[in-house]
């Protein structure tokens, strides 16, 4: 190569190199330029349209490395079946700890601190089963395994939290949306009571504030919120069939507040109606301006 075609090919491949990433064709670059915040599923198999939401936020393996860890914290809370909608549809749960597995998780732990019975409500809810089916170690609660943690919060300055959730690799969380007496709907951060210890009847005097406190400290990976059926009266524990309605709907993405903001519209409401919502928001943990986040929706 002589000298003239020599810088003639440094100056073009100068002039490349300056040029701004958004105009360069790499999928790395595309993924940047169309970020999801939200993705919604919609679609008649509750495993189909977790899969499909999963795949539509990066997929599994933008979150689960080999070797990781992972928790996956459902609400098993009540002793009712899934059509009930007082409990994570086990369909759900199941499809996430598969897709678990097949990033390479090392190990997938299930469990859920019950309000009655958990026998009953790990098997009534159909959550033990199904998540044992796809590989998953379900156990029940250890009250041993409970440790003291400082909060620091405004609400709550220490609490007992399960000591497993602290030390795992990654948590997902897989609320179901059902409505509640005293924090008007439960979502995605009111499910980390399932993790809290102590007297948790205590927070209700203070409870937005408590739940965010919780938040703040429990930082999952995936929000994954279950609105295959939806509690829309009597919740949280529910019992007549009257009060659920199907959507046939999965919510997932990364930020807590807006999953949440998100779910209060499942039931004709505003995250701006939901008290631990907005100070969520306030607190940093997350937005509930929906209108600014890029909403990815899929039909199945």
């Amino acid at each position: 190569m002589d000298r003239r075609c020599f810088l003639k090919t440094a100056m073009i491949a100068g002039v490349t190199l300056t040029l701004p990433d958004v105009l360069l064709p790499f999928p790395g670059n595309l993924h940047a330029i169309e970020k999801t915040d939200l993705v919604v599923a919609r679609g008649p198999s509750p495993a189909r349209i977790t899969k499909a939401a999963v795949d539509g936020l990066g997929g599994i393996r933008r979150f689960i490395s080999r070797g990781d860890v992972v928790v996956v914290k459902p609400n098993i809370g009540w002793d009712r079946t899934p059509e009930f909608a007082a409990t994570t549809n086990p369909e759900v749960v199941s499809t996430i700890v598969r897709l678990c597995y097949e990033a390479g998780a090392k190990k997938v732990k299930v469990f859920d601190h019950s309000v009655v019975d958990p026998r009953r409500c790990y098997k009534q809810s159909g959550i033990a089963d199904a998540a044992r089916a796809a590989g998953a170690a379900v156990s029940y609660i250890d009250d041993r395994k409970f440790r003291e943690v400082k909060l620091s919060g405004h609400a709550l300055k220490s609490w007992p939290i399960y000591t497993e959730v602290l030390e795992a690799d990654k948590v997902i969380n897989m609320p179901i949306a059902k409505t509640h007496g005293l924090s008007t709907l439960t979502l995605g951060m009111k499910n980390w009571m399932g993790v809290m210890g102590g007297s948790r009847g205590r927070i209700h005097q203070r409870i937005d504030g408590s739940l965010v406190d919780v938040a703040m400290l429990i930082k999952p990976v995936l929000i994954v919120l279950d609105a295959v059926r939806i509690l829309t009266a009597n919740g949280p524990q529910g019992g007549d069939l009257s009060d659920v309605k199907r959507l046939n709907t999965v919510v997932i993405g990364t930020d807590q507040v807006a999953v949440d903001a998100f779910g209060a519209t499942l039931f004709g409401l505003k995250g701006s109606d939901i008290g631990h919502i907005v100070a969520g928001h306030r607190a940093g943990l997350g937005t509930m301006e929906l209108q600014k986040l890029k909403i990815k929706k899929i039909a199945l």
